[in-house]
C-alpha cells in the first residue's frame, strides 16, 4: 500500500503554519504537500484574532470553501468593498476565484476560527495593498 492510498490522520501538533499566509490572520496546513499527503486539493485551519481583520486578498485560480467552526465574521468584497456578508459557527461560506476580499472578527472577545479546503494542492495567497479600496 502506497501513501496516497491510506488514510491520514492529522493531529493538531502536526498542523503547519509555514502555509502562505495573510496580515491579521493566521492558516495553518493540515492536509497539503508539505505535510507528506498526496492530494488534489489542500486542507487547514484560518482564525482571525477578535477586533481584527485581513488584509485585502484573493486566492487566484483556487475556488475556497470555508465552514465556520466558531465565532462570527464579516467578509467583504467588490470594487470598493461595497458587498458584504456575514457567517457564524455552523455556517459555510464559498469563495469565487480571484475574487479580491477581506475577512473581519468583529468580536471583541473571540477569535473565528474557519475549517478551509482549496480547489488545488498547495495554497494560493494572493496579498494586495490596502488602499486598493476607498
Amino acid at each position: 500500500m502506497t501513501s496516497s492510498t491510506a488514510i491520514h490522520i492529522v493531529r493538531p501538533s502536526q498542523f503547519d503554519a509555514g502555509t502562505a499566509q495573510t496580515p491579521g490572520s493566521e492558516r495553518c496546513a493540515a492536509i497539503g504537500p508539505a505535510l507528506g499527503i498526496p492530494s488534489a486539493i489542500w486542507g487547514g485551519l484560518f482564525e482571525v484574532a477578535p477586533g481584527s481583520r485581513t488584509g485585502i486578498h484573493h486566492h487566484g485560480e483556487q475556488e475556497t470553501i470555508a465552514y465556520v467552526l466558531s465565532g462570527s465574521c464579516e467578509v467583504r468584497w467588490g470594487e470598493k468593498s461595497e458587498s458584504v456578508a456575514r457567517a457564524k459557527a455552523g455556517d459555510f461560506i464559498h469563495v469565487p476565484a480571484f475574487l479580491p476580499h477581506m475577512e473581519i472578527n468583529p468580536s471583541t472577545q473571540e477569535p473565528f476560527r474557519w475549517v478551509v479546503v482549496r480547489s488545488t494542492p498547495t495554497p494560493i495567497v494572493i496579498n494586495l495593498p490596502d488602499d486598493i479600496w476607498p
